[in-house]
């Protein structure tokens, strides 16, 4: 036996009577209804009409307003930004519009907090106080945003920045910009406020009773907008746009159904505190296809509300189509939750290439959430850079000291996972399935795999899983380690040391 895959022999114990029991469910993806797109619309309401000036000095919020607000009384059709730079605050759709952003046209957000309102919203699973998205809709239909221009929420003038994170040149312009840093200069923040403030919040947010505005408004500097919230919409196109540079999420789509996002950039820089790039939150029908993403938190996120809040509103994200896509740095390439509480369901992943994220496929829970995560389907995806884990499966995230609990609605489910023709050339650790004591992830096949790290494999509290045609090669022992495995079966794994 080759010396190098004696670790198998020691560290499996007795998991390797189970090879050929319990097989996983390696079923096809179920047929998903495609996502409708709004219809085109032939009238156009041109911004510089209504007396829209370019040049990023002059506000516009009202001229482009007033040619939205003209176009969704008109039955609906084209608001056209042409090329230049157009300054506003906040906007909001109408139900028909396409927002047509022309080549070289940028839509540039006010820096000032006070030009937005506080409103009550949803925010990582919860409902909560935040400041209004430069770009929202609520209970809209046929609602879009085309073309081939930018929209920029100069999100720099939001976020906490540690200095860790910049260069020193990235640092020395932010601390000139304004804003005031912690008595270390370690941390900047965008305003004394939100320096001292940050801990209060904190507290308030933890309170049972319902959020009201009045309470929010002394930690203004600290209620950071996401870009573009699109809630309780029907048929919404995102195609081809620029969005970027989000004071907190980048692009948050809520409650909605049917929705296409297709050959759009999302950017945020690699220090973007919680700067996702998409999050699809409890929505139904969607397609996403052809993105390029760059994000300071998760790329492509999938979720569907937060503990009890999100059980009751019961609403999972599903039917999800997640296709060739281009993913670069940003937290975890793709993810669902930790926000999963409403579940997670029917969701197929192909043909997407992953270059330097910290974790390629990063899927995240704990005790308290609830919610199924099921019918995961992901196939032909290629990873390198990976700086942690290529393949992540956590169901202890964010836990500090974790203590077991009995089976109830607030323990999550993961099963009925299948991963196939999937290959990552560098992380540090390969592979980590971490179920719970009381609820093992369940269902799962790993097929055609083939993950190099310096860190091997670790399985732990997983039932019905199935590793066949896989190769683990890491440079550090063992390459794979299971425990607390049940019904396991290899078929034609090869788990090694790599040599030097």
């Amino acid at each position: 036996m080759n010396p190098m895959r004696w670790w198998l022999r020691v560290l499996f114990g007795a998991a390797f009577t189970a090879l050929g029991i319990g097989q996983a469910s390696a079923a096809a993806p179920a047929t998903r209804p495609a996502a409708t797109q709004p219809a085109a619309q032939a009238k156009v309401f041109n911004i510089t009409r209504f007396g829209a000036v370019a040049g990023g000095q002059t506000l516009n919020r009202s001229q482009i307003q007033a040619a939205i607000d003209a176009c969704g009384a008109a039955g609906g059709g084209r608001v056209v930004v042409p090329a230049g730079i157009f300054l506003s605050v906040p906007l909001e759709l109408r139900s028909g519009v396409d927002l047509h952003l022309d080549g070289g046209a940028v839509l540039l957000f006010s820096r000032d907090h006070k030009d937005y309102p506080l409103v009550i919203s949803s925010y990582e699973g919860r409902e909560t106080v935040i400041c209004q998205a430069p770009i929202f809709g609520r209970d809209l239909h046929d609602v879009s945003i085309t073309g081939t221009g930018a929209i920029d929420g100069q999100g720099d003038g939001w976020r906490s920045v540690k200095r860790n994170k910049l260069t020193p040149q990235q640092w020395d312009a932010l601390v000139k910009s304004g804003g005031v840093t912690d008595q270390k200069q370690e941390q900047w923040w965008p305003s004394e406020s939100a320096r001292q403030g940050f801990k209060a919040l904190i507290e308030l947010r933890k309170k049972p009773e319902a959020p009201r505005v009045e309470d929010y408004e002394p930690y203004r500097d600290l209620l950071r907008p996401n870009l573009v919230l699109l809630s309780n919409c029907h048929r919404i196109l995102l195609q081809d746009a620029t969005f970027r540079n989000s004071g907190s999420w980048n692009v948050h789509v809520l409650d909605s159904e049917d929705i296409t996002v297709r050959n759009v950039v999302l950017f945020n820089p690699l220090y973007a505190q919680n700067g996702d790039g998409i999050d699809v939150d409890s929505c139904r029908n969607v397609l996403i296809e052809g993105i390029n993403v760059h994000a300071g938190d998760d790329d492509i996120c999938l979720k569907s509300g937060r503990d009890e809040q999100g059980r009751k509103h019961g609403r999972p994200t599903e039917n999800v189509i997640i296709r060739n896509c281009k993913i670069g740095w940003g937290h975890g390439g793709i993810a669902i939750g930790s926000e999963m509480s409403g579940g997670v369901h029917n969701v197929e992943v192909s043909n997407c290439v992953l270059d330097g994220p910290d974790i390629g496929l990063r899927f995240k829970t704990t005790r308290g959430r609830g919610g199924t995560v099921e019918d995961i389907h992901i196939h032909d995806v290629t990873m390198s850079g990976i700086t942690q884990t290529a393949i992540l499966f956590d169901m202890y995230y964010q836990t500090k000291n974790p203590k077991d609990e009995p089976f109830s609605e607030r323990t999550p489910v993961f099963r009925n996972i299948v991963i196939r023709n999937v290959t990552c050339a560098s992380a540090h650790r390969a592979l980590e399935l971490m179920g719970l004591a009381e609820q093992p992830m369940s269902d799962i096949r790993l097929e055609n795999v083939s993950l190099a790290a310096d860190d091997g494999a670790w399985i732990n509290y997983v039932k019905d899983v199935t590793l066949k045609n896989v190769r683990i090669q890491s440079k550090h022992a063992p390459p794979l380690q299971t425990q607390n495995v049940a019904d396991l079966t290899l078929d034609q794994v090869d788990a090694t040391m790599q040599q030097d």
